[in-house]
């Protein structure tokens, strides 16, 4: 069920939620957190259906800032539950006018109590995310460097801006290629690495995290082979003096682990999709120190 509210006040859209919960078509006492995504003049729906899908994991109330298309001050709300909701609430809101600059005073009254707070930037990144209006009120702060325009200077300004709980779902896409890789290194004869080779699309921060990760965990050279219009990651190389441990996906679904002596693995590593990697940024409210130590010192490593 969708509710739309042109021309409204907060107070008003909390009125009716509070209606829509008196009447059980939405319930808030089982809502985990609160995820406040600010689009700016993006694509709601993507965003919105991303955060339905990690609702069903993580139940939350959603709100949503996008801007409205109007000059004059005033507000513009939307509100979704059951089935165009997922397993949430959320809540559109569309200021225009002056309006606009003030998202953290329109987005406060609907907060729920005694609940954490995750902001989430889909598309383009704040210059300091903890420094941002709506991300300081967050416990945890998501960017994703992927979609900005120019990803890797995105990457190289969230690290001299880094604050604790702010995270990027360009690191969260690496998570499984973190797993194998450090399975493999687990392994007997226990060598250490001399160099690393890490290659994936030219512009892919994901890539230029997991060089990071290496080099910081590693301390090895590892250098980065960028291919242009490759499906992300492509290959990691770990080169250690009993041979090579190479992780192939070429084509961006399927992997290869070689190892000497012992037979070819083949596992399935597709790209990870959005809902998927937003779920997993849901699950911890901590700081995650080893993302803060990629950002901040791994990538002064890289050549």
């Amino acid at each position: 069920m969708i509710i739309d509210m042109p021309g409204t006040t907060t107070n008003d859209v909390n009125k009716r939620l509070v209606k829509l919960r008196d009447e059980g078509g939405a319930v808030a006492l089982g809502r985990v957190l609160t995820l406040v995504i600010d689009v700016g003049t993006s694509d709601v729906e993507e965003a919105v259906a991303a955060a339905n899908d990690a609702s069903r994991e993580h139940p939350c109330r959603v709100i949503v800032l996008a801007e409205g298309g109007g000059t004059e001050d005033g507000l513009d709300a939307e509100i979704r539950v059951g089935g165009d909701a997922g397993a949430s609430e959320v809540v559109v809101l569309r200021p225009s006018g002056a309006l606009r600059l003030h998202g953290d005073t329109l987005v406060i009254p609907l907060l729920l109590p005694d609940a954490p707070i995750v902001a989430w930037w889909p598309y383009d990144a704040p210059e300091n995310p903890a420094e941002h209006p709506v991300g300081r009120m967050a416990q945890r702060r998501i960017t994703d460097s992927t979609e900005c325009s120019n990803p890797l200077d995105t990457l190289e300004r969230l690290s001299t801006a880094y604050q604790p709980g702010d995270t990027d779902l360009a690191w969260t896409r690496i998570t499984l290629w973190r797993g194998l890789l450090a399975a493999a290194l687990d392994q007997p004869p226990y060598e250490s690495v001399t160099r690393a080779l890490v290659a994936g699309e030219s512009t892919h921060p994901s890539v230029d995290l997991l060089a990071a990760w290496l080099a910081q965990q590693l301390r090895c050279p590892v250098e980065i082979e960028r291919q242009p219009d490759a499906p992300a990651i492509t290959q990691v190389r770990l080169e250690r003096r009993s041979g090579e441990i190479v992780l192939d996906r070429p084509d961006g679904k399927t992997a290869a682990l070689r190892q000497p002596g012992q037979p070819e693995h083949r596992i399935a590593l597709p790209i990870r999709q959005l809902r998927e990697c937003l779920a997993e940024e849901l699950r911890r409210l901590d700081a995650d120190e080893v993302y803060a130590d990629v950002l901040t010192k791994g990538m002064a490593r890289l050549p």
